[in-house]
């Protein structure tokens, strides 16, 4: 009987390192003030960098590290997506998790980010006062663990399984004496 090489051993230490990575970047750009209001371009580079650079690279070499290291030179398209996302899946997680936490701790910064999100939503000079209201129990609602925990895990697991697809695509190579 083969024995099946366990791809977790390469998806959660790049997770791991993913979910740490924007922690990191979290608490420097909140100890540094940077927000989008007050730098909109770092607040684009921050986008950019969590979901598109990063989890790519993450996935990249989650999936060649579990090829190379791993499965002897072997990775199929399906452990290429199951990888990806994965490794979105643990850095979302771990995020979330600070993120909650880190507005436990530091309320502060919670009542920061409604009066930011007040600020901008004030720029808008299409907004109605109801409007703005609702946008701003929204964003409240999205503060609350219960909510941004799924959610920030979902909307990297999307991220991830969008990513995982092009990556695969280039990644994969199918073990011919595999039984499928």
């Amino acid at each position: 009987m083969e024995q099946k090489t366990s791809l977790a051993k390469s998806t959660l230490p790049y997770g791991i390192i993913f979910g740490i990575i924007m922690i990191l970047e979290y608490v420097v750009s909140y100890t540094m003030g940077l927000t989008a209001q007050n730098s909109p371009s770092m607040g684009t580079i921050m986008f950019f960098a969590n979901n598109i650079i990063m989890p790519f690279i993450f996935i990249l070499l989650a999936c060649n590290n579990f090829k190379k290291n791993l499965n002897e030179g072997y990775i199929s398209f399906g452990q290429c997506i199951k990888g990806g996302v994965a490794v979105c899946v643990v850095a979302g997680l771990l995020f979330a998790v600070f993120n909650s936490v880190f507005y436990l701790i530091i309320p502060e910064a919670k009542d920061e980010m409604l009066e930011q999100t007040k600020i901008a939503l004030a720029q808008n000079p299409n907004m109605t006062a109801e409007l703005m209201k609702q946008s701003i129990e929204m964003t409240k609602l999205f503060m609350k663990p219960y909510v941004s925990i799924p959610f920030s895990i979902l909307m990297f697991s999307f991220v991830g399984l969008i990513i995982s697809l092009i990556v695969g695509a280039f990644v994969k190579k199918d073990n011919p004496g595999a039984i499928n």
